[in-house]
């Protein structure tokens, strides 16, 4: 089934040789002809008004899969966890995150120029993860000096390692017992998902909001979907429209996430098995650095020389391979559409660049 998918993938070109990898993201996939089918056929109305079918039948699926009262389907990533952080949090208070999380890192702090809610960033360890002891040191007292801590974010995956579920629970819990809520930007759970074998439901039984994007490993071309509780996701319904993010027949869009949902989640195992088997290829070529104890679902992490970098990702462009700008690490991401074929492809190339440095 998956290899077939891949093939499909390959015969797309002319040349399987001459098709484009690129490594930057699993958020560069191009959706699939199956995809692109239900997207065409997608029953659709306008979802402002609550008419469209499909993107109701999408926010029911997410809910319970995740296991929550009910969902609202938005357009990215960063929109679902603001508007998780905004109809949590009011004004003047706090919500406590890691300091790697991509609420904090990658969201231009949206949370706080556009809700006016403080962050309070908290180290995170080697592998992503936070201690309850953080958490119950960071939540503020009752002073006027201070904000009001309203809500803990977690992450899961965390630049793809999946986080430890005891820890998960015990931090919620300790969250909980303070009186906090938490959210969880769970953008690559359903990697999580499929490498630890447990279902979304029991990964987030501790959690009251999450974040899940369709448009990263799952395939689909945008869109997220925020679940929790009935009462939370009318605010949150509510909020979305205040930013602008009310949308009309988007049937169309959300019809790609359900097809991503019913047939995309079982192939992640194949984008982990790839990012393996890539990770130990390049850990075996003389000077490139790849720390193969950081690879757990699809990413992994090289660390060229200084001076390699730059003519590394060129001797790559070159041969249609794209590689991220980042440094000194490389992120480098396997996805839908990134073949067995590909690894190979990938590995000769940057074994050649380093026959010849």
């Amino acid at each position: 089934m998956y290899a077939g998918m891949n093939a499909e993938k390959v015969a797309s070109t002319a040349n399987g040789r001459n098709r484009r990898i690129d490594l930057r993201s699993d958020t560069v996939t191009q959706p699939t002809e199956a995809m692109r089918e239900a997207m065409a056929r997608a029953e659709v109305g306008d979802d402002v008004y609550g008419e469209d079918y499909t993107v109701r039948a999408l926010e029911e699926k997410v809910a319970a899969l995740m296991g929550k009262e009910a969902a609202v389907y938005v357009s990215s990533g960063t929109q679902s966890n603001l508007l998780g952080v905004l109809s949590h949090c009011q004004r003047g208070e706090e919500y406590l995150i890691g300091d790697v999380y991509h609420v904090f890192k990658s969201e231009a702090l949206g949370t706080s120029v556009l809700g006016g809610v403080a962050c309070y960033p908290m180290k995170t360890d080697a592998g992503g993860g936070l201690d309850p002891a953080q958490v119950k040191a960071g939540i503020k007292p009752d002073d006027p000096h201070s904000p009001i801590t309203r809500l803990l974010c977690l992450e899961n995956t965390v630049s793809g390692r999946v986080q430890d579920q005891d820890r998960i629970e015990a931090l919620a819990e300790t969250a909980h017992a303070a009186g906090l809520m938490v959210h969880l930007d769970g953008a690559r759970l359903m990697n999580a998902v499929v490498k630890t074998g447990k279902p979304a439901t029991e990964l987030v039984r501790s959690i009251d909001t999450v974040s899940l994007c369709l448009s990263k490993g799952l395939g689909a071309p945008v869109g997220s979907v925020l679940s929790g509780p009935k009462d939370f996701i009318k605010r949150a319904r509510r909020m979305r429209k205040m930013l602008g993010g009310g949308m009309r027949q988007a049937g169309v869009i959300a019809a790609a996430g359900l097809h991503a949902l019913d047939h995309h989640v079982e192939r992640l195992a194949e984008d982990h098995v790839n990012a393996r088997r890539l990770a130990e290829g390049l850990a075996a070529i003389p000077g490139l650095t790849v720390d193969l104890d950081d690879v757990d679902t699809n990413m992994l992490f090289i660390r060229p020389q200084p001076d390699d970098i730059d003519p590394l990702r060129a001797h790559l462009a070159e041969r249609g391979i794209v590689l991220s700008g980042q440094r000194p690490k490389i992120r480098v991401v396997t996805h839908l559409d990134v073949t067995e074929q590909d690894v190979d492809r990938v590995l000769e190339a940057v074994a050649e660049f380093y026959r010849g440095r």
